[in-house]
């Protein structure tokens, strides 16, 4: 107990084998436990940091994905906008031919009820030509 003592004094300890130590036993289990909690702590956040990373990943992906849905949906839209510019157009077209068709129903009836007419006035003449006779 004497020579524990002693040795204690200078810094010198015997552990459970009964090798001489430098540290208290006690003081070099508590450090032996703190540097597994350091490797599993480090082990955590190594982990920790691959989860993140994953997670970016998945999300800049979620990202991409919503930009080239977006850049389509303005394609579509774009598209059916011409479509109906082009629709009004061609509405614009068939009135117009409409219009012009209408025109020349009216002059050809004005023509027809004209001709009509000559032609009463050519059988009456007839008319009155032969009962002369």
């Amino acid at each position: 107990a004497m020579a524990q003592a002693a040795l204690g004094a200078a810094g010198l300890h015997f552990d459970d084998l009964n090798k001489l130590r430098v540290l208290e036993p006690e003081v070099a289990a508590q450090t032996a436990q703190l540097r597994e909690e350091c490797r599993a702590f480090v082990d955590k956040t190594a982990e920790f940091q691959k989860i993140v990373g994953s997670l970016i990943e998945l999300v800049d992906q979620l990202a991409k994905a919503a930009e080239s849905e977006k850049m389509k949906a303005i394609g579509a839209r774009n598209l059916l906008k011409s479509i109906a510019k082009q629709r009004e157009a061609q509405e614009q077209q068939l009135q117009a031919l409409i219009a012009e068709k209408k025109m020349q129903l009216e002059r050809y009836r004005v023509e027809y009820e004209t001709l009509c007419k000559i032609e009463a006035d050519q059988n009456e003449f007839i008319d009155q030509f032969i009962f002369q006779k």
